[in-house]
């Protein structure tokens, strides 16, 4: 078992910056890979980033590319996602999820099995 919790999000003005972690715990954290995805209201939750267990490898969705950036720290088995340049419809709930190496893409939620319970972030115009 692995136990997600993410922290960092909030309230901020269009333009601002803010920086999400997720902090994991239980099995070897550095064994997997680790996902970032987000709903807004009344939508269905997407894909945001991905990175491989080393942090060699990292995807992201095209609307993020440039603003955001994932990264992990496997010392302290935390992943962060740093977000640049937020715009309103930044605006969701944000999860973070691990899963071992498979072969369904890692863009997709079913590559993951462990779930964090999210983070609201609000982005005002």
């Amino acid at each position: 078992q692995v136990q997600l919790v993410e922290s960092g999000g909030g309230l901020v003005q269009a333009g601002a910056s803010l920086r999400l972690s997720c902090a994991a715990s239980g099995r070897t954290f550095s064994n997997y890979r680790v996902g970032w995805f987000r709903q807004a209201p009344g939508k269905e939750r997407e894909f945001v980033a991905t990175i491989s267990w080393s942090g060699g490898i990292t995807t992201y969705v095209d609307s993020v590319k440039g603003r955001f950036t994932i990264s992990r720290d496997n010392t302290k088995n935390t992943v962060y996602l740093q977000m640049n340049s937020l715009k309103p419809e930044d605006t969701a709930v944000y999860y973070c999820a691990a899963g071992i190496s498979g072969t369904v893409s890692a863009r997709s939620e079913g590559r993951y099995d462990y779930w964090g319970q999210g983070t609201q972030v609000t982005v005002s115009s």
